[in-house]
C-alpha cells in the first residue's frame, strides 16, 4: 500500500524460473500483490511464484502483449507496476517511481533504461535498434520518448480503459506509450533508472521483433485519429466482478 493505494506488480514469464526468484527476493514491501503471467513455460517459473508469495495466472497464448492484458485484467491494485521476470528492471526503482506518480499527480510514467550499475554496456545493435524506433515514435507521433521499448510502467488502473491497449505482441510497450502519450486526459512522464544485469536468456528476437514494431509504428499512425474516433469507454472489470457478473444457467426442465 502507498498513500492509500493498492500496488500491483505485474510480470509476463515464459521460463524465467532463476530470473524470478531473484526479482521476488527484492521485491518492496510496500507492493500488496505481485501477479505472475506464466505465459506457457516449461520450466519451474510457476512454481518458484508462488513458493515466494506471488498470484501467478496461466496464460497459455504465447506473446508478451497477450500476457500483459491477461495480467492486467487480473490484478486489483489501484496503481499497475510492470517488469520483466529477468532481473532488468529492479524492484527497488518501483518507491521512488510511486512517489514521482502520487506527488506530482501523474498518471501514467514509463521508465527509461539510463545506465547499469554494473557499468556493463547494452549490446551496440540493440542500442542501435532503440535509437531507431524511439526516433521513428518521435517523428511520427511528436513526443519525445528516449526508451520506446522499456518495459516497466507505473499507472493508474483506470488508464487502461481509458487508451484500451489491444496488441498481443511485442508492440504492446510501444502501443501504451502512444496511446498514453498522446491521450488529452493524461498526465505522463518519461523517468530514468538504473538496470540490472539479465539473468537466463533473451527471449527477443532483435530482427524479427524489431521489424515488427517498425511496422506497427507506422500502422498505428494510420489509424491512431480512427482508434480514437471509435473508442468506446467500458470499465476493466475486477476478477471478483468479473465472476459475479457470470449468467446463471436455468436447471433443465424434464420432460414427459
Amino acid at each position: 500500500m502507498y498513500r492509500s493505494n493498492r500496488i500491483s506488480v505485474v510480470i509476463p514469464c515464459h521460463n524465467e524460473e532463476e530470473g524470478i526468484r531473484a526479482v521476488l527476493a527484492q521485491m518492496p514491501a510496500m507492493v500488496d500483490e505481485v501477479v505472475v503471467v506464466d505465459n506457457a513455460s516449461t520450466d519451474r517459473t510457476a512454481a518458484v511464484a508462488r513458493e515466494l508469495g506471488a498470484r501467478v495466472v496461466y496464460e497459455g497464448r504465447k506473446g508478451y502483449g497477450r500476457a500483459y492484458k491477461t495480467g492486467f485484467a487480473s490484478a486489483r491494485g489501484d496503481i499497475i507496476v510492470t517488469m520483466d521476470g529477468d532481473g532488468t528492471y529492479p524492484p527497488d526503482s518501483i518507491p521512488l517511481l510511486l512517489y514521482v506518480l502520487v506527488e506530482e499527480k501523474l498518471d501514467f510514467i514509463t521508465a527509461r533504461r539510463w545506465y547499469s550499475r554494473s557499468g556493463q554496456a547494452k549490446s551496440p545493435i540493440r542500442l542501435l535498434g532503440n535509437a531507431i524506433l524511439s526516433g521513428a515514435m518521435m517523428c511520427l507521433f511528436f513526443k519525445f520518448i528516449i526508451d520506446s521499448q522499456s518495459g516497466m510502467w507505473v499507472f493508474r488502473r483506470d488508464v487502461l480503459r481509458k487508451i484500451g491497449p489491444r496488441s498481443d505482441s511485442m508492440a504492446l510497450s510501444e502501443e501504451l506509450k502512444i496511446l498514453a502519450f498522446t491521450h488529452r486526459g493524461l498526465r505522463c512522464l518519461e523517468m530514468p533508472i538504473y538496470y540490472g544485469e539479465r539473468i537466463g536468456t533473451s527471449k527477443l528476437n532483435i530482427w524479427r521483433d524489431g521489424f515488427g514494431n517498425l511496422f506497427f509504428l507506422v500502422r498505428m499512425r494510420l489509424v491512431l485519429g480512427r482508434r480514437r474516433r471509435a473508442a468506446v469507454v467500458m470499465p476493466l472489470p475486477r476478477p471478483d466482478e468479473a465472476a459475479a457478473d457470470l449468467p446463471v444457467r436455468a436447471p433443465a426442465q424434464r420432460t414427459s
